[in-house]
């Protein structure tokens, strides 16, 4: 694996014999990188930009070949514009997100398909964003990531999910191999066959699975880490072997680490000092 800092970046990154981690933000990085050279995108942004930005909202214009159905079978453009302005940094997620989204296209093979890793709050944005940058042809899942922990509020259904919205290059072009994945077992076990049972089901787009235990193997420490296992469906199912992998928000480095473990390669980039050098650790490289 190779580590390298913005300041040490050549003018075009080229995918070659080793594994790579960029510390830089991510804005610099990504036009570096050749188009159409990853089998799959994984990406869990920051909620927070860090500076003020712009809300945008959703418009409907009259249009013959416009991508919605209205009343009377009337078809609408629909596009997403910015409007107004907050000082609050929390309020826009979208301008902060789409320029990346729009690299993250780029990099996409033919075959390709992007996980997009979202708050709750901030999903049904985001679905917009990615319906303008990709198509809403291009739309395959919403995965909803059930989990129990933290807070419990009284005063309303406790929050525990998290969205994954995946979204392929080239509709009906993309990889997707169902039997790659890890199956699980099925809920009602008295309603199949005893051979249904020992072989498990693949899962749906409903996820049950644990956060990162606080004692568990796999912990690192970095706040926002993800689990293995969740990241594990996404990589076995969308990539081939010896195929690319890139997560551009890579924190902790959960897909660079499952990555290696199911025999493909891997891009890591984070702007944040900690999180490359939990990655360093993680991944089995020192300075």
């Amino acid at each position: 694996m190779r580590v390298l800092s913005t300041g040490e970046l050549p003018e075009r990154i080229e995918l070659g014999g080793e594994d790579l981690v960029v510390h830089g933000d991510n804005l610099d990085v990504l036009p570096l990188l050749p188009d159409g050279a990853f089998d799959m995108i994984y990406i869990d942004p920051p909620f927070n930009t860090g500076k003020a930005q712009r809300r945008r909202t959703l418009v409907f214009e009259p249009d013959v070949e416009g991508d919605r159905t209205g009343f009377g079978g009337r078809r609408y453009r629909s596009q997403l514009l910015q409007a107004l302005a907050y000082g609050d940094t929390f309020d826009d997620y979208l301008g902060f997100v789409a320029p990346r989204l729009e690299h993250a296209r780029r990099l996409l093979a033919e075959h390709g398909t992007l996980y997009f890793h979202i708050d709750y709050r901030e999903a049904h944005y985001c679905k917009l964003l990615l319906d303008e940058i990709f198509g809403r042809d291009c739309f395959l899942n919403e995965i909803i990531w059930a989990y129990d922990y933290g807070g419990k509020p009284r005063s309303r259904w406790p929050a525990k999910h998290d969205t994954i919205l995946v979204y392929v290059r080239t509709p009906g072009a993309h990889h997707f191999d169902a039997e790659a994945v890890d199956r699980e077992p099925y809920m009602a076990p008295g309603l199949v066959t005893p051979e249904k049972v020992a072989r498990g089901k693949r899962p749906t787009d409903v996820w049950w699975h644990t956060i990162v235990p606080t004692n568990g193997y796999e912990k690192t420490g970095y706040p926002t880490q993800k689990p293995a296992g969740v990241v594990r469906r996404m990589v076995a199912a969308s990539s081939r072997p010896g195929g690319w992998c890139l997560d551009f928000f890579a924190g902790s480095g959960t897909l660079g680490a499952v990555a290696a473990g199911l025999g493909r390669r891997y891009v890591l980039v984070d702007s944040h000092a900690e999180a490359i050098d939990v990655m360093r650790k993680r991944l089995g490289t020192a300075e």
